[in-house]
């Protein structure tokens, strides 16, 4: 069991913290997020952040640790969770890697490729084109000045899209070109320089019902507060142009509060819409990913009993 990691991936909502959360208790383990949300201390509603009876007596590591002020970037994130993932190594103990962003769990498997860090400046302006046109104008400009990028990027994938394009205007190179570098000069993956034992559950569930599980958490979040977390936050400083304010749920409310919305229906319905669009594009991210499927709905019972039943993990 030495230098043991058990990853739970998977789309937004497929109940990913419930299930590692279980797991954790059955094996002493630590939980470390690689959920680009739950870094951040202000946000909780629209993030489905676990609370603090789920976490009792379980550590968890990333979460709540950042200031939507001060957003984490991946290459902050795995400076940040390597260290972490060590320490609970030296404490004997199994690291449970949770999340649904797959960039962020790319850079833990397989290294970070040292890049330029992007200006406040640059990030400025990519917010402001954004808000103002979304995602439209970005394709254009990586279809001028990097077709492979363009090419390979689905139209749905705005958070790549925007990083190439901010790629360009703080480099003036292709971020197609700094990709093919990347993957010349990454140096040994985390995994094979600490010996890593790495075990990846994905979790996921049939579409259809999927998007009933998001329609009825997005009624959740509505009824537990999340307009008004997001309208204190701008009452008390945010402008709703930082990144982590972008993102789906806490964008949608932003334009709700707005009067962008003929009526709160039809802003609930735009954000079950968007969410069922990230999971897609989660689901595409994670495919090439070597793992094992599991349907969070049908085999949690079968997940939890293994840990329970497997003898790897409890000496006997």
């Amino acid at each position: 069991m030495k230098n043991k990691i058990i990853i739970f991936s998977g789309p937004t909502a497929v109940g990913k913290t419930s299930i590692s959360i279980d797991v954790a208790k059955i094996l002493d383990a630590e939980i470390v997020n690689f959920d680009s949300l739950l870094f951040y201390q202000e946000l909780n509603i629209g993030t489905a952040k676990p609370n603090i009876e789920e976490m009792r007596n379980i550590p968890h590591h990333l979460v709540g640790s950042h200031s939507i002020y001060n957003p984490i970037n991946a290459a902050g994130f795995f400076k940040e969770a390597i260290p972490i993932i060590n320490k609970i190594h030296a404490r004997e103990k199994v690291v449970i890697l949770v999340g649904g962003s797959g960039f962020y769990l790319q850079t833990i498997l397989n290294g970070m490729y040292e890049s330029t860090t992007t200006s406040n400046e640059v990030l400025k302006k990519s917010d402001l084109l954004y808000t103002a046109e979304s995602i439209p104008p970005f394709r254009e400009i990586l279809k001028i000045n990097d077709i492979e990028s363009f090419k390979l990027y689905h139209e749905n994938d705005h958070y790549r899209i925007r990083r190439a394009v901010e790629h360009f205007w703080m480099t003036g190179k292709k971020f197609s070109t700094s990709r093919a570098e990347m993957a010349i000069s990454q140096k040994k993956s985390p995994a094979t320089k600490y010996n890593w034992d790495i075990e990846h559950n994905y979790l996921d569930i049939p579409k259809e019902q999927h998007f009933e599980i998001i329609q009825a958490r997005t009624d959740e979040m509505i009824h537990n507060g999340l307009i008004e977390e997001t309208r204190n936050l701008l009452t008390q400083g945010a402008t709703g142009l930082e990144k982590p304010m972008q993102s789906i749920g806490y964008k949608e409310t932003i334009s709700y509060l707005r009067g962008e919305f003929s009526d709160i229906d039809a802003y609930k319905e735009r954000l079950s819409i968007n969410t069922r669009r990230l999971a897609k594009s989660q689901r595409t991210w994670f495919k090439k990913l070597e793992k094992v499927c599991y349907n969070s709905l049908t085999d949690k019972n079968e997940i939890i009993q293994s840990y329970i039943r497997n003898d790897k993990y409890h000496g006997s």
